[in-house]
């Protein structure tokens, strides 16, 4: 794991380090000692005030100056100052502090910035210039996604609209605020139909944080467990259960598939993983993807995204804030991050060599990103990619009949963590799972090709994407006629999103498919700061 590197100066005067760093009532009166002057100001007004950490203030480090080559930083986490690189006593150092930009339609869900993200702009060409906390970076209302990126190097900084060269990035996020969005459709389907593409709309949606109960006209009880009920009707306003289980206003995603810095080795190493567009994504195997994202960042509680976070992702791109449109598919053959097919596919999976647009493996049918943007969950630059055509597993798991984790089918096909397999053995030999807020765990079915999508988790993007028809090899909900192969079963108890290039137009977001196994796909990481 990253550590981050700050040394504090050790104050002679043990009250100056005290209230340096007393994060609770902040208040920091203008001192004067042998060894510093600490002076706060607010939008350039002198004060004795650090502003609280939801105040919409931020410390503004243009501003923000030390003498004697000092350097004054400010950790978000503990919301108090550290001074690095202090030789010399009798130093005076400036805080200050700006006005935050803030979205009014998100109300309270704007991005979250914890170290080591830097909050970022993204042009139409992919450059990359440090973002102004103070000025629109981000704008939901006009499609623009908040993007944040994390260095190689933790220590590097750069000034408001100073490009970042693309060989300094670790990794890119992309923040998903908190949002209810409207029931259209509760996923009780338990039979063979035929698909209904009248269904495909527009998701409406309200940023905000704020839990739904049944108590609140128009809205309904969360979250919607596996199978459930509840009180929620159609036309009911649903918060969205990615923001539950982990109390959040928001999560950062990564905004590729999870690639890798030195090697594809299958190995337990959280500093290997980066993020990045026209990489080779890391096909890790079993539980050791879930401990790389685990790992990744542990301050900004990182883990490896759940199929109720894939759906947040999906509902959103098809609100009135994202591309309300089938992605294109990502159709490099040597799974490549960040490609767009150049046309749609013309056929689905034929079991043949045939094309039909589904891959390309000598760039002539397919675009690398930034200019793949067909691809992007908002049809620009600052969305997500990677939603479709690469096989991505998830963090979800059937629960067995005994109430146990079903983890796999048999000991040669599971996931690697300890529990029940679908043939009814107990793999012992594993790792533990996580605590169970980091995974979603779905309702107990014995039959392999069972179509009972009413033990869907509203929000997930499987059973409210019905009606289904089950009817062909390939079976297609009725949202882009996205591929389903099995649910969530004894045989198939672990989900994984996005399907395969070789899929074609079955590929998409708001595709799924059960398997037995974490190995050979690939994954995403989550930052819940």
């Amino acid at each position: 794991m990253k550590k981050h590197v700050l040394t504090f100066l050790i104050f002679i005067c043990l009250v100056v380090v005290l209230v340096i760093s007393l994060p609770k009532e902040n208040k920091i009166k203008k001192y004067t000692s042998e060894e510093i002057e600490l002076a706060i100001y607010i939008n350039d007004e002198e004060t004795n005030t650090i502003p609280s950490k939801d105040s919409g203030y931020y410390l503004d480090l243009e501003k923000s100056t030390c003498t004697n080559n000092a350097i004054i930083q400010f950790d978000t986490n503990t919301w108090s100052p550290v001074i690095k690189n202090m030789s010399e006593y009798k130093t005076r150092c400036e805080l200050h502090f700006g006005s935050e930009y803030k979205e009014s339609i998100l109300n309270g869900t704007d991005p979250v910035l914890g170290e080591p993200l830097i909050p970022v702009t993204i042009d139409n060409d992919g450059v990359v210039r440090k973002a102004s906390l103070a000025n629109e970076w981000y704008s939901y209302e006009k499609k623009n996604w908040a993007n944040a990126v994390i260095l190689f190097d933790e220590n590097e900084s750069y000034e408001d609209g100073e490009v970042i060269p693309e060989e300094k990035i670790e990794s890119y996020f992309v923040w998903i605020p908190k949002y209810r969005y409207q029931l259209w459709d509760l996923g009780n389907y338990d039979s063979l139909t035929s698909i209904d593409s009248s269904k495909v709309h527009e998701i409406p949606i309200i940023f905000g944080d704020y839990n739904t109960s049944d108590d609140v006209s128009g809205e309904c009880t969360t979250p919607m467990e596996s199978g459930a009920t509840g009180n929620c009707t159609i036309g009911d306003y649903m918060t969205h259960p990615a923001f539950l289980s982990i109390p959040s206003t928001g999560f950062w995603v990564g905004k590729f598939s999870t690639t890798y810095q030195n090697t594809n080795e299958d190995i337990y190493n959280p500093e290997n993983i980066s993020i990045k567009p026209n990489q080779f994504i890391w096909n890790l195997g079993n539980y050791v993807k879930h401990l790389n994202s685990y790992n990744y960042q542990r301050d900004l509680d990182s883990h490896m995204m759940k199929n109720t976070e894939w759906g947040a992702v999906a509902y959103l791109s098809y609100s009135a804030y994202g591309i309300q449109d089938k992605i294109r598919v990502n159709n490099h053959i040597n799974s490549i991050t960040g490609y767009a097919a150049n046309n749609e596919p013309t056929c689905g999976y034929t079991g043949t060599n045939e094309e039909c647009n589904r891959y390309c493996n000598d760039g002539t049918c397919n675009t690398a990103y930034p200019n793949s943007v067909l691809a992007s969950t908002t049809g620009n630059v600052t969305g997500i990619f990677d939603m479709a055509g690469h096989y991505s597993v998830t963090m979800s798991f059937m629960e067995y009949n005994d109430g146990s984790v079903t983890v796999g089918l048999d000991n040669s096909r599971q996931s690697g963590f300890k529990g029940t397999l679908g043939d009814g053995s107990i793999n012992t030999t594993g790792i533990d799972l996580p605590d169970k807020k980091y995974y979603d765990l779905y309702q107990f079915s014995n039959v392999r090709d069972n179509v009972s999508f009413s033990r869907r988790i509203l929000g997930d993007a499987t059973g409210e994407m019905g009606p289904m028809d089950i009817s062909n090899n390939i079976k297609v909900n009725s949202w882009h006629n996205a591929g389903l192969n099995q649910y969530f079963s004894t045989t198939y108890p672990i989900g994984h999103r996005g399907y395969s290039y070789n899929s074609g137009y079955h590929a998409d977001i708001f595709s799924f498919m059960g398997t037995y196994t974490f190995s050979g796909y690939s994954f995403r990481v989550i930052l819940t700061p």
